[in-house]
């Protein structure tokens, strides 16, 4: 990696300036909660997230284009990352993160619960945690300095911010993605709850792109079909178990405290792992152990 210009380094990924277009995405194994970097790593976290994103890509081609141009097999991705990295073209990225929501959970929950709307988009009366909503929804968000939340903004807002095009395509593609993951989704008995992913101008042609990470268990909520029932929590593939952890008597933690979150014991490390890899797998109908860069 050390002809490579680091850039910067994120919650996960680690980024790379490879040359003036290309920039190398490397996915590592660190988890965050609550807008904390855990002390804990998750064994293989980082190439199951590079797994996962490479089978959405392929499927979402159609939908919108991605800014990947390989990820296997060239000479530019080092071998010490073989597995977890992406090469990428640079994008001139969109401040928005896109969220589309089929169900309610989550800060749409919580929205909800206040004011009867997500985002100002007005719900109806008398849903309860974990409902389907009538129709999915988009509800964007300004990306947050790390360490603070994303903000959950109305369209409006939004608009404001990127311009009434820029906006109403924004819209059109993030409920596109969606549409097209969640139906993939729910063929292979797992419902697509809500997800979030950013989008960026592709210098050479002016076109969005689908950029970083899409649909993966930290950035989207995937709950098995066969055990969903609305009024509460659902099981799920996502981080949320490692975040029913924390908040639990067991940890020991305050999350209103100034506190750090306290390393995660050996049970919720291999739990959590099997979750993400379990994830991939049902999903993609792919072998993990399939996947390059295992030991």
């Amino acid at each position: 990696m050390s002809d490579y210009w680091h850039l910067a380094s994120g919650k996960v990924r680690d980024i790379y300036r490879v040359d003036r277009e290309h920039l190398l995405m490397v996915a590592s194994d660190r988890i965050s909660a609550y807008d904390h970097i855990l002390p804990s790593t998750i064994p293989d976290k980082g190439r199951v997230l590079t797994a996962m994103s490479a089978f959405w890509f392929e499927l979402l081609a159609d939908v919108v284009p991605h800014h990947v141009v390989a990820i296997l097999d060239d000479p530019r991705i080092p071998d010490e990352v073989a597995g977890r990295a992406m090469l990428v073209r640079s994008l001139d990225m969109i401040p928005v993160e896109c969220v589309a929501r089929g169900y309610l959970s989550g800060s749409g929950w919580a929205e909800y619960r206040e004011a009867g709307a997500v985002c100002g988009v007005p719900l109806p009366g008398g849903l309860v945690e974990s409902s389907r909503l009538p129709e999915p929804i988009f509800t964007p968000a300004t990306k947050a300095e790390f360490g603070r939340h994303d903000e959950n903004v109305s369209y409006e807002v939004m608009a404001a911010k990127v311009g009434a095009e820029r906006a109403a395509e924004l819209r059109r593609v993030t409920l596109a993605v969606y549409a097209r993951a969640a139906a993939h989704a729910q063929s292979r008995g797992i419902l697509l709850a809500d997800t979030k992913f950013e989008l960026g101008v592709d210098r050479a042609n002016g076109q969005l792109a689908l950029a970083d990470e899409v649909l993966t268990p930290d950035s989207s909520r995937f709950w098995p079909a066969a055990e969903y029932r609305a009024g509460g929590p659902q099981p799920s593939f996502d981080k949320q178990f490692v975040r029913d952890w924390l908040t639990s008597p067991a940890s020991g933690w305050d999350r209103a405290s100034d506190s750090p979150p306290p390393p995660l014991p050996d049970s919720v490390i291999s739990a959590t792992r099997a979750r993400y890899i379990e994830a991939y797998e049902t999903i993609s109908g792919r072998s993990f152990a399939d996947w390059p860069g295992g030991a």
